[in-house]
């Protein structure tokens, strides 16, 4: 054992030690204070949002859209009376942990500030409220027409105004088309006279044909799109009728996700048999579809078939309101309102005070309607509501002929489409679906009657349907 003394280095070492040790106690201990200190500064000021989840484009194009909210601890959960959207529109709410969903119910309207705000938001285990209040601002929308020449068809992109229209697809013979969330369907015609459904992106670049039934020389009708999921449905009719089997306007639906892009189309059955359609639309929200048969039954069915509801009778379709399960229906005694959910059927409410004759009915967001009349000088459109006050919103001279109404996503628009001077405005022939050579879609607010712009094209990709 060494007896030998400590040196002075070592006592200097031992010294710088308990220096280091005695400072890094103080540091540890002034992190716990000011550690305490935020952690009582949280608990005082309630929570707070630190993310934030929104689409703000999926918002102004689709119902359902989600505004979803992370904060700084978990919460109790939120009352929909403590929630309030200006401008207002139905919102419906859910907590789950630290996590806020608002859902909104039917798309909002574009170009417009909102305004979220939340009173009232406590933490789980109690403590201060906290009112959270959150702004955005949603974009312009822009939409897809069709304008038809001499030589060749073009599909352009464009916002409301139509100054700065840009052609994204260009053929020599379009039918028609529809825009779905990411991709553009055109129905055309070949250079030999066969039908074809070609798909592109949003930009028109990428394009690829879709497989169509049977040996594919019939013809295409009735395009539609789903307001999700990337599904179109269609009718399709054999090129000769007289051969057994021979399809006439059998209803079919199809994918246009890039993963299915060699899947068959899938005829829509009643039990063993394909269905016939007169006319048809996709149920908003939902993956049914609404069918009128050649049989004149009114069927509401899955893509499937399988489960098919019979609606009764019916003559036509007139449409079906973004986020809602109410339809429009034609029966050989008037017009319908028909809840799809349950079957039941009220009559239309019909403008009050009007003369003339009603013919088209376009179903608004929120249980108002768009109603056409015409007499013998001009063809008006009211904005109808429940009671029945109607108050003007289109007017198309005697001279005129209105051809189609379509209803932006929200409801804040309409589109008119007409044919100006029609007596000396003659169709394009050579098309199944033919248009006047000149034609107007006059795109209007609906709030207040003003006119947003007149395009010179057709095929505003708000539609439901063809022109008819």
């Amino acid at each position: 054992m060494s007896t030998d003394r400590p040196s002075r280095r070592s006592h200097r070492d031992s010294r710088r030690r308990r220096g280091y040790l005695g400072a890094f106690a103080l540091v540890l201990g002034g992190l716990v204070v000011v550690g305490a200190g935020a952690g009582a500064a949280v608990a005082l000021q309630g929570p707070r949002v630190t993310a934030e989840q929104f689409d703000p484009q999926a918002a102004i194009t689709a119902s359902g859209s989600r505004l979803i909210l992370t904060t700084s601890q978990a919460l109790a959960d939120i009352d929909p009376s403590q929630v309030t959207v200006s401008p207002d529109i139905e919102t419906t709410v859910a907590t789950s942990g630290r996590a806020i969903g608002l859902r909104f119910a039917l798309p909002l309207y574009d170009d417009t500030t909102y305004t979220v705000t939340i009173t009232g938001v406590t933490g789980v285990g109690g403590g201060p409220a906290a009112t959270i209040t959150r702004t955005f601002h949603t974009p312009t929308l822009e939409v897809f027409m069709l304008s038809r020449g001499d030589d060749e068809d073009t599909i352009y992109r464009t916002g409301l105004t139509g100054t700065e229209a840009e052609p994204v697809f260009t053929h020599t013979h379009i039918e028609d088309f529809r825009a779905t969330a990411s991709a553009l369907v055109v129905s055309v015609r070949t250079d030999d006279d066969l039908p074809a459904l070609i798909v592109t992106d949003l930009a028109g670049e990428d394009a690829r044909d879709l497989p169509l039934p049977g040996d594919g020389t019939g013809t295409v009708a009735e395009l539609q799109s789903a307001d999700r999921g990337d599904v179109i449905g269609y009718t399709y009719t054999d090129a000769d009728m007289s051969a057994d089997g021979a399809q006439a306007s059998v209803l079919y639906t199809a994918s246009v996700k890039r993963a299915d892009a060699d899947a068959a189309p899938t005829p829509i059955r009643v039990g063993e048999d394909a269905v016939s359609a007169a006319s048809w639309r996709f149920v908003p929200d939902t993956d049914r579809i609404l069918v009128l048969s050649f049989e004149g039954r009114l069927l509401l069915a899955p893509p499937d078939g399988s489960d098919v509801v019979d609606l009764g009778d019916a003559a036509g379709i007139q449409g079906i309101a973004r986020g809602s399960a109410t339809a429009v229906i034609q029966r050989v005694d008037g017009l319908y309102e028909v809840d799809l959910s349950d079957g039941t059927a009220e009559p239309l409410v019909t403008a009050d005070g009007i003369d003339g004759y009603l013919g088209r009915v376009a179903p608004l967001p929120g249980g108002t309607t768009l109603q056409q009349f015409t007499s013998n000088d001009q063809t008006a459109v009211y904005r109808v509501d429940a009671d029945g006050a109607a108050r003007a919103v289109f007017q198309a001279a005697g001279t005129d002929a209105l051809l189609q109404t379509c209803v932006s996503p929200s409801g804040r628009y309409g589109a008119f489409l007409v044919q100006p001077d029609a007596a000396d405005n003659p169709y394009r022939t050579g098309y199944d679906l033919p248009v006047p050579a000149s034609v107007d879609t006059h795109v209007i607010d609906l709030d207040d009657g003003s006119t947003v712009s007149v395009l010179a094209a057709f095929a505003i990709s708000w539609c439901q349907g063809p022109v008819s």
